[in-house]
């Protein structure tokens, strides 16, 4: 075992097995002064067999540590983000235990006494406590029979904001991210350079997948408009939903505001496969966040809820996924879900496509067709596709 870590008495947690270690700062991770950290790793139930497993990477709130979140566990509704499913290995990490640790690494989106803002949180950079978490992720990884293609990070709250920052610029190791009421989307905007200048030569792997539901009546999550225009401008993938639920950490009361929470199946993405990215759809509900910090709509709503796509196909050449629209007969719920949309589609983490930067791109959906030019990382979009129930094989050819 590696020196860094050191295990401790270890338990039995819901009837699954619990262990404990504590992890002693490395000179390579940058902290001014030595520390130990902790972390908990959650065993899946002994029912559950498999070769591989995938990893539920929880980051907890500012009203945790790495004990308090594993505890949440216990009870249903209490935080329930942090629950990770019984096939899987769970990874609790902790920040609330150093100062200099604390908002994962990021500055937050209020200036409280909790948090001293430091610019140097700001930019691309990652902080110690990134560096210390990803190493985590790396040895629970080398250790444990982990599938590698199915790595999620959640996080409620500050741990939301922490998700956000670390996993979302990590599209090399995370396939999803899930963030329930992030507590500011700073640490993202920071390290994704969503809405400042990007250094020279800035570059991030194709991002995970990321689902949000926040909150218009939470103050925490203000400045969502920085969000969901920065996803939208780079063409990342976000599944968005929003309501009048406040700061809550529990499903069935959020679910009572905006019962599409969990409507799409986040820990059925995979690492090794390719994702569409849907942009400026037209059945995207206004975003009820203004730029002036306002919030102009009390209604719940959504941001691409309502896409779905079959596993894209590759040669070394052409790609093809199939598209379609959610159906009230496959998720009951109390919106209206819309019989077609339109929406630019762009396609992201391909395997063994590849498009080369400029290159002219042949498209074709369904009875249409046309030609697109790839940007200059490759990315290649198809504006103003109609999307509808009836599934249709979106295909691209060099």
């Amino acid at each position: 075992m590696n020196k860094m870590f050191s295990p401790q008495p270890n338990g039995i947690l819901t009837e699954r097995k619990l262990e404990l270690f504590h992890a002693a700062s490395l000179p390579e991770w940058g902290y001014a002064e030595e520390q130990t950290d902790t972390f908990g790793v959650l065993h899946p139930s002994e029912e559950c067999k498999a070769e591989k497993y995938p990893l539920y990477v929880v980051f907890h709130s500012a009203g945790h540590d790495v004990y308090t979140a594993i505890a949440c566990t216990w009870e249903h509704g209490n935080h329930d983000i942090y629950h990770a499913p019984k096939d899987m290995f769970a990874l609790y990490v902790d920040c609330r235990q150093h100062e200099c640790d604390w908002w994962w690494g990021g500055n937050t989106a209020k200036n409280t006494p909790l948090v001293i803002a430091d610019e140097k949180r700001a930019g691309t950079d990652p902080q110690p406590v990134e560096k210390r978490i990803m190493a985590t992720i790396e040895w629970v990884m080398e250790n444990y029979p982990i599938d590698r293609n199915r790595v999620y990070a959640v996080g409620n709250s500050m741990g939301g904001s922490g998700a956000l920052g670390i996993a979302l610029c990590r599209g090399d190791l995370f396939a999803a991210v899930k963030v329930n009421v992030p507590a500011g989307v700073r640490h993202i905007a920071d390290r994704c350079a969503l809405d400042t200048d990007a250094p020279e030569g800035f570059k991030i792997p194709d991002p995970p997948i990321l689902v949000d539901y926040s909150a218009q009546n939470d103050v925490w999550s203000s400045e969502h408009d920085v969000l969901y225009k920065g996803m939208r401008d780079k063409k990342y993938a976000i599944l968005g939903y929003w309501g009048k639920f406040g700061h809550d950490n529990c499903d069935d009361r959020i679910k009572k505001v905006n019962d599409l929470i969990y409507s799409f199946d986040l820990l059925s993405v995979r690492l090794d496969e390719a994702y569409p990215v849907f942009t400026n759809a037209s059945t995207d509900d206004k975003l009820p966040w203004a730029e002036d910090g306002s919030i102009i709509s009390d209604a719940p709503g959504q941001v691409n809820a309502y896409f779905r796509w079959g596993k894209v196909e590759e040669t070394e050449d052409s790609a093809s996924v199939e598209l379609r629209l959610l159906t009230a007969n496959e998720w009951e719920s109390s919106f209206t879900f819309p019989t077609e949309a339109e929406a630019d589609v762009s396609l992201r983490r391909l395997q063994s496509c590849r498009f080369a930067p400029g290159a002219e791109v042949a498209w074709e959906y369904g009875e249409t067709s046309g030609k697109v030019t790839a940007d200059e990382t490759g990315l290649v979009t198809v504006p103003g596709l109609k999307i509808t129930v009836t599934p249709a094989v979106l295909k691209l050819k060099a």
